[in-house]
């Protein structure tokens, strides 16, 4: 049985089982092989000491019949005859001074395999003490065994070979389902991601492969919902803006007179550009936090003074909003403070542009155990929890009717996760009572105080 290489064994896990198989069946067939033929060997030698025993015993008789001392001739007749019916058994008695008495032969002779025994006999032949030779022909016991062994070890072979051929068969079987599950998912593509693996007919066994492959399906498909929306959202954002400037440049090049007419389209182009200029900036931030990028580390001794920086850059807005703002609380952290400003501007925007007017914008800063946390709690309409989960996605509105899609383009929360992940943290979202609270949780590296509430 040739070895397969070790591509084959890599590549087929039927051909791999069915391999070990026919190993494991040889080795078993021969350790049995072994045993028999041990044991069969300990019988014959077993038999063959009895053999001898018994014959001894019968030598011993004859001598004890006969006068061996008067008449030796009667001795030799009566062994010749017992001797006529055991080819197989040789005897001699000799005496002391190597004198032989008696002996017979084989019927051929040549060196044959035989089994002794020698001792002193009970009787004195010419009153000189007589040493008896047996020796008991093994020669069949042995071809017998010779038979056995080649019978064994063919039988083995055999064996192991039609053990083997059904092995392979019933692997292939048993890869049935394998088998099963592979040509589902061959017809899974992007066209067909609502179907799921059927598992109910598999074994006991794949059930957590389909289970989990089905969960993967699941996370599949929803990172595929997710990126159809995107690239929709995407789309919806840059297509609004183009339009703007394509239609408004053809007003103007069909006034060609018109100066005034001109710097009022190109302003608002203007602005128009630095929307767009906005939108892939903020995207070309995200990607970068994507792939991996990290904060740089910094130690700000305040937490609160760094918000009171971004609340001032907030306060036209707020007026305008009819908000006020207010600052709770204080740490020290360790953190890229421009990406913290960014985090906390854009998180006053979303607050601002959702808060009551005439409420509170509260920035709340506290620490516990390991971490640092920053959240802007505002009063408004409660996020209903199927919406919470997913504020942190680009372009993603709880709104959908975009009512507000001119000035803001929903980014803003999504960068706020990235910049929490850049710092090996986490934003969150809570809303609950009409009290909605948006911010992010960042590891603590630095000792944090507690200070009173400081408004705006």
């Amino acid at each position: 049985m040739s070895e397969p290489n070790a591509a084959e064994m890599t590549s087929s896990l039927g051909l791999r089982l069915s391999w070990w198989l026919a190993v494991q069946s040889l080795v078993g067939l021969l350790i049995v092989s072994t045993i028999v033929y041990v044991v069969s060997s300990s019988s014959q030698d077993k038999r063959q000491v009895e053999s001898l025993q018994q014959k001894q015993a019968i030598v011993n008789h004859l001598l004890g019949e006969v006068d061996a001392a008067n008449d030796l001739a009667v001795l030799r007749h009566k062994l010749d005859d017992f001797f006529l019916g055991h080819a197989d058994l040789r005897v001699r008695l000799q005496g002391p001074a190597n004198e032989v008495f008696y002996e017979n032969s084989f019927p051929t002779a040549s060196s044959r395999p035989t089994r002794s025994i020698a001792y002193e006999a009970p009787v004195r032949i010419k009153n000189v003490p007589v040493r008896v030779l047996l020796e008991l022909d093994t020669t069949d016991d042995r071809i017998a065994l010779t038979q056995l062994a080649w019978t064994l070890g063919v039988s083995a072979l055999l064996g192991s070979a039609l053990i083997s051929a059904g092995g392979f068969v019933l692997v292939r079987a048993g890869l049935s389902p394998v088998r099963g599950l592979v040509r589902q998912t061959e017809l899974l593509d992007a066209s067909t991601m609502g179907q799921r693996l059927d598992g109910s007919q598999q074994p006991r066994e794949l059930q957590p492969l389909v289970h989990r492959f089905n969960g993967l399906l699941d996370r599949l498909q929803g990172a595929y919902d997710q990126l159809e929306g995107f690239n929709a959202n995407v789309a919806h954002e840059l297509c609004t803006p183009l339009a703007t400037l394509i239609t408004s440049t053809e007003v103007v090049l069909r006034r060609p007179h018109a100066a005034d007419a001109h710097r009022d389209v190109l302003a608002s182009n203007l602005e128009e550009l630095q929307r767009l200029t906005g939108i892939v900036n903020d995207m070309l931030f995200l990607s970068r936090a994507d792939r991996g990028a990290k904060a740089r580390s910094e130690q700000i001794e305040s937490l609160a003074s760094l918000s009171a920086e971004v609340v001032d850059y907030h306060s036209a807005a707020a007026e305008e909003a009819g908000v006020c703002f207010s600052i709770a609380g204080d740490a020290r952290l360790r953190c890229d403070p421009g990406l913290v400003r960014r985090a906390l501007s854009n998180l006053l925007a979303n607050a601002t542009r959702y808060a009551e007017r005439g409420s509170d914008i509260v920035v709340e800063i506290s620490s516990s155990f390991d971490r640092i946390e920053l959240g802007v709690s505002n009063r408004g309409q409660t996020i209903p929890s199927e919406h919470q989960s997913r504020l942190f996605d680009r372009f993603y509105r709880a709104d959908p009717s975009r009512s507000d899609a001119v000035q803001h383009h929903g980014l803003g929360l999504a960068i706020v996760a990235a910049i929490a992940r850049m710092h090996d943290g986490k934003a969150f979202v809570t809303s609950q009572q009409g009290v909605t609270t948006v911010g992010l949780r960042l590891p603590e590296r630095g000792e944090s105080t507690v200070a009173g509430s400081e408004a705006h």
